[in-house]
């Protein structure tokens, strides 16, 4: 039966307090990422402070779902590396308590999480989505001044497309100006071109002052005004210098947007009955293209009779009635059937390429439903992985504070948004199955949290700088140096006559190897690679050697000490085969370009050992006399 317990409390405490501040500076560094896409629609448009409110309060319900897997990891990782910092999660275990059971409160807390992910998903996402939608459409319209495009028609005013073919920004001046006015019929149309102008907004803000300089005017005149005559007349105006008013009410006006097809703005349940609806009308769709497809005809001129039995007479038998006809035709005909036949391939090629962007569009449509469902789900279940990814690594590290946590909760969360947008985008455009591009990042970082889980609560020490420095170090064949100092309390004094005459028979073995082996000459991979090659007579040299440097270091002579730090640390296996495992040589000597690195590290290690025996008995020398002198 579960029960609450003190540490329970404790620990759910320490992290709820880390979770409130980290959930609001990740929602502030999510607000200001996704406020970047949208700052040209606020600047300059003269919002009131509640319409600005509007917009960010919308902008944060709609990412606190993302806020809450950032939070955890981080908040998560600094509540367990600040136990084990300081020293309180040694006597969580001391006390027979595992690690799992100290995190026990925290994942409840992580599963209700998950499940307010989902609520805010599913149930306050959209909404909020679809409010943000329309009040920033609302926004785009509140001045189209500051919205009209380079290269393409603005329609965004009442009865005129106006195109501009380059913005200074800085003056706000409009270069290469064509406006295209329609206000009723045909006959009431306008087309003005000028070199430059400024749009502006009225004081009373019900319209736009339309300035406009070296210009044309060209415009139909009334057919009322001309008494209904069959042909339109223009009159054409050349000026200097013009303003028009355009109706236009700059006023903040709430638009209702048409978010059917926005997936973002329904919630699982909308979503699985629109699914429904938008795979019929796909099939549907594809049935009628594909009916169409099969009456496509390409019409030729029609023949006369006498034609007709003329071809029939000289039509060749092995040729088809087509070629036939079209081989019997002038060059007037051909031509004309020629130019038919293309214009209507054309058209046909025109259709298949409509109905196949139409097409494509429905099948993302579909595509972009599938993939906001899923990531209901997976972005809920994402703080989950997020705590067991953090609460271990902070076990494991025992570091608290902002400092190495942030780093690793950034690595981690980039990790986790290149593979979610990756897949999202694969999936998207249907390089990649839904389920696979939309839980890839889940797939990513499940046995990661699997993987810390297991070593934190093992104990294990994957995050041990030392370890990896020492691992790094033996790689590498670096060497450890020789570090002895005089000790303050000495139990008992060297034994320097004993010391002295095994340095006497170390230098003797050492010159007896020498003759036995050749350190200087380069061995056969085979025997490397595919033999056992233990050295037993250096290491037994070796732990000959430790055995009196030991005893020596308890000496007060200093000038002892100090030669005793010139004998090297001998490395006992490395100069005759890379690794102990018989089965690992073997497969480093096999892959080729590995096989070489190893046997070369080899070869450093043997011409190392050469000049480490010849220290050794330079050395040998030097502290004898020393020892000598200790002896009488």
């Amino acid at each position: 039966m579960f029960r609450i317990k003190k540490l329970d409390i404790f620990v759910a405490k320490q992290f709820g307090l880390l979770f409130v501040g980290t959930f609001f500076i990740c929602q502030f560094v999510l607000m200001m990422q996704f406020l970047w896409r949208y700052v040209d629609d606020l600047i300059g448009k003269g919002l009131t402070l509640d319409v600005l409110a509007q917009f960010f309060w919308y902008m944060g319900l709609m990412l606190m779902p993302q806020a809450f897997p950032l939070a955890i990891l981080l908040s998560s990782l600094i509540t367990f590396g600040n136990l084990g910092e300081s020293s309180e999660l040694t006597a969580i275990k001391a006390a027979g308590i595992s690690l799992m059971q100290a995190m026990r409160s925290l994942i409840i807390i992580s599963l209700l999480m998950a499940g307010l992910s989902y609520y805010f998903q599913d149930v306050i996402g959209p909404k909020a989505n679809l409010h943000f939608s329309e009040l920033l459409l609302s926004m785009k319209q509140k001045s189209p001044e500051l919205e009209i495009p380079e290269g393409i028609f603005y329609d965004g005013l009442p009865n005129t497309n106006l195109y501009v073919q380059r913005k200074n920004l800085d003056t706000g001046k409009l270069y290469g100006i064509m406006i295209y006015r329609q206000s009723g019929s045909y006959e009431d149309q306008a087309i003005i071109l000028a070199d430059s102008g400024m749009l502006q907004t009225t004081a009373e803000k019900k319209h736009l002052r339309l300035t406009l300089w070296s210009g044309e005017w060209f415009e139909n005149m009334r057919s009322q005004d001309i008494g209904g005559a069959a042909e339109v007349p223009y009159r054409r105006e050349t000026f200097g210098h013009k303003q028009i008013l355009l109706d236009f009410d700059s006023g903040f006006n709430m638009t209702d947007a048409d978010l059917s097809g926005n997936a973002k703005a329904k919630s699982a349940k909308q979503i699985v009955h629109d699914l429904d609806s938008i795979r019929q009308f796909i099939d549907s769709v594809g049935k009628n293209f594909y009916d169409e497809a099969k009456r496509y005809v390409l019409y030729t001129p029609q023949l006369t009779t006498t034609d007709s039995a003329k071809l029939q007479q000289a039509a060749v038998p092995d040729l088809p009635v087509i070629d036939s006809v079209y081989a019997h035709l002038d060059k007037e005909d051909k031509r004309s059937v020629m130019m038919t036949a293309a214009r209507e391939a054309q058209n046909v090629l025109n259709d298949l390429t409509m109905k196949s962007d139409y097409a494509n569009h429905l099948n993302r449509q579909e595509r972009t439903h599938w993939l906001e469902l899923i990531g209901k789900f997976t972005l809920a279940l994402s703080c989950v992985i997020f705590f067991f990814i953090g609460a271990p690594l902070g076990a494991i590290i025992r570091k608290g504070g902002l400092g190495v946590p942030v780093i690793i909760s950034v690595v981690v969360f980039i990790i986790y948004y290149i593979f979610e947008n990756s897949g999202t985008r694969m999936a998207r455009d249907d390089n990649w199955a839904i389920w696979f591009g939309k839980g890839i990042s889940t797939f990513v970082l499940a046995p990661m949290a699997v993987f810390f889980t297991y070593k934190a609560n093992n104990d294990s020490a994957v995050f041990n700088i030392d370890a990896y420095r020492l691992l790094f170090i033996r790689i590498l064949g670096l060497r450890q140096k020789r570090n002895i100092v005089g000790k303050e309390v000495i139990i008992s004094d060297p034994d320097y006559e004993a010391d002295a005459t095994e340095l006497l028979n170390i230098t003797q073995e050492i010159d007896r190897y020498h003759q036995a082996h050749n350190l200087l000459r380069w061995p056969s991979p085979v025997k490397v690679f595919f033999r056992p090659g233990d050295d037993q007579r250096i290491k037994d040299i070796s732990d000959r050697l430790e055995a009196v440097i030991d005893d020596l270091g308890n000496t007060t002579d200093r000038v002892v000490i100090h030669n005793l730090n010139h004998y090297p640390v001998l490395a006992t296996h490395a100069h005759t085969r890379p690794f102990r495992l018989r089965w690992l040589n073997a497969l480093t000597g096999i892959v080729l370009p590995v096989g070489i690195f190893f046997y070369f590290r080899m070869l450093r290690f043997r011409f190392r050992l050469y000049r480490d025996l010849k220290t050794i008995e330079r050395t040998t020398a030097t502290i004898l006399p020393l020892l000598q002198q200790k002896i009488k």
